[in-house]
């Protein structure tokens, strides 16, 4: 089974309103890029990426959560984020019984984790790069 399949088990399995907001969020990333790729993790985690993870989306007890590996580097004009806040590097945004989401608002926040994956992946590779080149310029 692939990591597709498995979200599309674990939505169905979870046949309350949890189901139905984790397929209503998968549906707004995916919609946002169509690079983007999902993935399953952690013994059951889905996971969306692009050039780097952008968010897990779990099912809880009382509520949908999704968290952005890199939240607190990323711009929330909205305030989306309200769990984590605290933290250094992830944000959360925990979604309850009712709550509704700011689509628009949602899918510049996957945008903006996107830029910045990449962002971080050009940094890596210019910084590989000057590395190579001044090792063999010592050469």
């Amino acid at each position: 089974m692939n990591a597709s399949e498995h979200i599309d088990q674990l939505i169905a399995n979870t046949d309350d309103w949890r189901g139905k907001t984790l397929a209503n969020v998968r549906k707004l990333i995916l919609g946002t890029d169509k690079d983007i790729v999902e993935e399953w993790k952690w013994m059951g985690s889905p996971v969306w990426s692009r050039d780097g993870i952008i968010a897990v989306g779990n099912a809880h007890k009382d509520k949908v959560k999704l968290t952005f590996s890199h939240g607190a580097s990323l711009p929330d004009p909205e305030n989306l984020f309200n769990n984590g806040l605290n933290g250094k590097v992830w944000r959360a945004i925990d979604l309850f019984e009712g709550d509704e989401i700011d689509e628009r608002a949602f899918q510049n926040l996957i945008r903006a984790a996107i830029d910045f994956n990449q962002a971080k992946a050009k940094k890596k590779t210019s910084s590989g790069t000057r590395a190579k080149a001044a090792k063999s310029k010592d050469a």
